[in-house]
């Protein structure tokens, strides 16, 4: 029995969901990527210790996804196994030392909600962000001038051995669009730890809606995406660049460097993976061209 085999012998007797052949662009906020060999949607961390052992032992490295906003899939599809965190059990709750206990699957908009319904001041520049905690925690995502190493105190992790293990904050390497997990794709994050300070309901709200009117009105949210296209470059801004390159609108098949936000590369209808990779080397070509500058990629490309 080989091992996709063996994995799927495995949900069936534990009652995990699966599915074999499932479209990626069904779980990418892109909508784009062929399908993966196997899905898998794990519910609880017993879970997850059970699949990833089971991987460990035929030699399988599953990709984690959470909810895809970072992710430009293959048009292919994935020749291999993919674990869900969108499925697990959605868990909010304080510790004893007043902090925030959230799972990895849980969408930053719900945090961000739990946390003006407790007048909890910290986590706004996250108001609007489509990924998960646990994907907010992989790429240390940040907006308007907030990040996720601000309010980070720890995570846990799922080992390939099937063992938890938790970080603190210094060990997680927080840095730009970066973190530890970015570096060790294996380890399954299942839980974060967020601390924030008591603020004022009102001006908690205020401030939520008022990031949450600038991305409508300065991006393109009315288009599929994967968020900022490019990381910003250490002089200057990629979008001013791109701009001034008057790339605004080049697109490629159903791909296009959106008219509203030159930093972000949106799906118009149809558009492919090729599409996208073949628009971002003639925005990387021209910005290095015109400002001396080779923008880094910031989606990441499975």
């Amino acid at each position: 029995m080989n091992g996709f085999a063996c994995l799927e012998q495995l949900c069936k007797e534990n009652n995990i969901e699966f599915s074999v052949r499932e479209p990626m662009s069904k779980h990418t906020t892109f909508r784009i990527g062929g399908p993966a060999e196997l899905f898998v949607k794990p519910k609880n961390q017993l879970q997850i210790q059970q699949l990833l052992q089971k991987c460990s032992e035929n030699k399988i490295s599953p990709l984690f996804v959470g909810r895809g906003s970072n992710l430009l899939v293959n048009d292919a599809g994935i020749n291999g196994v993919v674990i869900s965190t969108s499925y697990m059990e959605k868990e909010i709750a304080f510790n004893e030392q007043g902090d925030i206990v959230c799972s990895a699957g849980v969408p930053l908009a719900a945090l961000c909600l739990f946390a003006l319904e407790h007048s909890l001041t910290g986590l706004e520049f996250a108001w609007g962000i489509p990924g998960s905690v646990g994907g907010a925690v992989f790429m240390n995502a940040g907006a308007f001038g907030g990040e996720m190493k601000d309010v980070l105190v720890q995570a846990t992790h799922i080992c390939a051995d099937g063992k938890a293990e938790t970080f603190d904050a210094p060990k997680l390497e927080l840095a730009y669009r970066s973190s530890i997990y970015c570096k060790r794709p294996d380890l399954f994050i299942t839980q974060a730890v967020i601390r924030l300070k008591k603020g004022d309901a009102q001006k908690i709200k205020a401030d939520m809606e008022e990031f949450k009117t600038k991305r409508r009105t300065n991006q393109p949210v009315e288009f599929p995406s994967a968020g900022s296209t490019f990381k910003r470059p250490q002089n200057g801004f990629a979008a001013a660049m791109i701009d001034q390159c008057g790339l605004k609108g080049t697109a490629v098949g159903g791909a296009m460097v959106s008219p509203k936000h030159a930093g972000f590369i949106v799906n118009t209808g149809g558009a492919t993976c090729k599409d996208v990779l073949e628009l971002v080397e003639i925005v990387r070509k021209k910005v290095q061209e015109q400002h001396g500058v080779l923008l880094e990629c910031e989606i990441r490309l499975i």
